[in-house]
C-alpha cells in the first residue's frame, strides 16, 4: 500500500473574480501533487471555495443578488478555471457542500 500524501490550496473566497495568484497557487500545488504521485505517493490534493463570511454578504447585497447565488455562481468560475488549466485535484469542495456540514 503506497504511504498517503495530502495537498491542499488554501480555500478561496468567492466574492470576486479568480486572479492570476490563485492560478499559480493552483498550478504549484498541482506540480507538487503530480511528482508526489511519480513519487508513488497515494495523493489526495484537495481544493475549492469557502463560500461563507461577511465579503459575500456584502458582495451579494451590492449585486442584488443572494448570497448563495453569488457563491454558486463565482464557485463554478474557480472550479472551470482549475480545470481549464488541468489541475488534477482530486475533490473540489465547496464549505456549502452538505457532507461539509456534517463533518
Amino acid at each position: 500500500m503506497s504511504e498517503p500524501f495530502y495537498i491542499t490550496t488554501a480555500i478561496a473566497y468567492p466574492n470576486g473574480a479568480p486572479h492570476i495568484g490563485h492560478a499559480y497557487e493552483y498550478v504549484a500545488t498541482d506540480a507538487i501533487a503530480r511528482f508526489k504521485r511519480l513519487d508513488g505517493f497515494d495523493v489526495r490534493y484537495l481544493t475549492g471555495t469557502d463560500v461563507h463570511g461577511q465579503k459575500m454578504a456584502e458582495t451579494a447585497a451590492a449585486e442584488g443578488i443572494s448570497a448563495a447565488e453569488l457563491a454558486n455562481r463565482n464557485s463554478d468560475v474557480f472550479q472551470r478555471l482549475q480545470e481549464k488549466l488541468n489541475i488534477s485535484f482530486d475533490r473540489f469542495i465547496r464549505t456549502s457542500d452538505a457532507d461539509h456540514y456534517e463533518a
